[in-house]
């Protein structure tokens, strides 16, 4: 699990790079674009509908079962 936590982190550096906030949809756009693996993507969906600072982003996806 911690590779996953590895590429998410580096792709929300990425996807946030010039953006406050990107609602979930967004990152799971952006996620299927960079190609992520599944598992990644897999968290990544699982997100709650909502907009998101990288911070909270990040920190949802480490909480999510």
């Amino acid at each position: 699990m911690s590779d996953d936590f590895r590429v998410l982190d580096e792709y929300l550096d990425d996807a946030y790079a010039a953006q406050e906030r990107l609602s979930s949809a967004d990152l799971q756009r952006g996620a299927v674009a960079a190609g992520l693996p599944a598992s990644a993507l897999t968290r990544i969906d699982a997100l709650p509908e909502g907009e998101y600072a990288q911070d909270e982003a990040a920190e949802a996806l480490r909480t999510l079962d």
